[in-house]
Formats: C-alpha cells, structure tokens, sequence
C-alpha cells in the first residue's frame, strides 16, 4: 500500500513540474523557491543517519502559505551495532547474502506544503510537510540491522516546525529558516525477518533559504 502511494505522488509531482517552471522562469510574483539542508538521526532497531540538501519551487498563494514540488539528495548511513549481521553466513536470512551497502545515496522527490505564522516582515513561525517518494540509488541494498531497503519506491514523509527570521524588513520574502525535523521513510518493497515492510524513522534539525 506504502508503494502504491508514494507512485502514485511521484506521478502527481511530475504532472506539476510544467506548471511550476512556467512562472519561475517568467519571473512571475507568486514564485517562490527554497534550498535546504537538513540532518537527522535514526531511531529504533534498523536505524539510519542522514544529510542531505533539497530545493522546493512553486507559488505563494498566500503571505501564510506556499505549494510546490522539489527534489533532493541525500546520504544515508546505517548505524548496524548488533542484530543478524552478527551470525555466521549460513544462519544468516537469504537477503543477507546479496551486495549491500551500510552507506547509500537516496533520492526524494515531494510535494511541499509551508504554512507561516506571523507577520512576514518579522520573526515568525513556520510548519512545512514534504510528502512523496524516495528511492536508494544504485544496485545494491541498503543495509539495515536486521532488515534490507531495497531499490523501489518508499513512502517520504518530512514535517518540520521552527521560526522563519527575514534578511530584513525591506526585503521580506528573503529569509532563513530554522527547524525541528522529523523523517519517516517507508514500504513494502523491503525484506526483513517480519516481512517486506521496513520503517526508518528519524529526528534532526534543518536549516533553509527562502527567496
């Protein structure tokens, strides 16, 4: 079901990028773009690390809200401290033994929902949700604890709250943003002692600019 839903979002975004680089390109008012840079911390038994940068485009409909799409790059890093890697080869799942990698590169691409709280020309607050899909790059799988991430579709899911800090009062729509980030990646596409669904989540911190 995760699958399906994060296809199904990959090909809702690429329907969109069209009409968003129309108005980006024609300088139009109601565009807006943002670069990120975010880190974050696994959590629970199959646990990744990552960094990654990532851009939104699209349009301010409103002073409180923006829409649009975006991409990313991302490297994670499995943190493999105990569990079934530990066992001599022939106690060892079959998946253990296919090419995989502790350390991947990870590519999101989402919808980008940005609410503002408070007056553009101060300091104010923000809530922002990138919801679509993300793939490991490359042949191998990415080694987990006790699981392997394989190469289709996970489900992206990246909320984030912080404040929103203007270049200056004359310039309001420039701005830094700082915030509290969380990560949930996940599908069925995976292979683990329990099953094909494996879940990552992570917890970190994020840090953009807006123009």
């Amino acid at each position: 079901m995760a699958a399906g839903a994060a296809s199904a979002q990959y090909y809702e975004i690429a329907n969109r990028l069209p009409g968003l680089l129309s108005p980006a390109l024609s300088g139009s008012l109601n565009y807006k773009g943002f670069v990120e840079l975010s880190g974050v911390a696994g959590l629970g038994d199959n646990r990744a690390n990552f960094v990654g940068v990532s851009t939104s485009q699209g349009f301010r409909y409103a002073s409180w809200f923006f829409m649009g799409v975006g991409m990313g790059i991302d490297v994670a890093m499995a943190q493999r401290d105990d569990g079934l890697s530990d066992l001599p080869p022939d106690q060892q799942p079959w998946y253990y033994q296919r090419s995989s990698s502790s350390t991947k590169a990870m590519l999101p691409i989402f919808s980008d929902f940005r609410f503002n709280i408070g007056p553009e020309s101060g300091t104010s607050c923000y809530i922002d949700l990138k919801v679509g899909a993300a793939w490991f790059l490359g042949d191998s799988y990415f080694a987990l604890r006790d699981a392997r991430m394989g190469r289709g579709a996970q489900f992206y899911f990246k909320p984030s709250i912080g404040i929103r800090v203007p270049v200056n009062a004359q310039n309001p729509r420039q701005a830094f943003n700082f915030g509290i980030t969380y990560q949930l990646i996940t599908s069925g596409n995976n292979y683990s002692r329990y099953g094909n669904s494996v879940t990552l989540n992570s917890i970190g911190a994020s840090i953009s600019y807006e123009w």
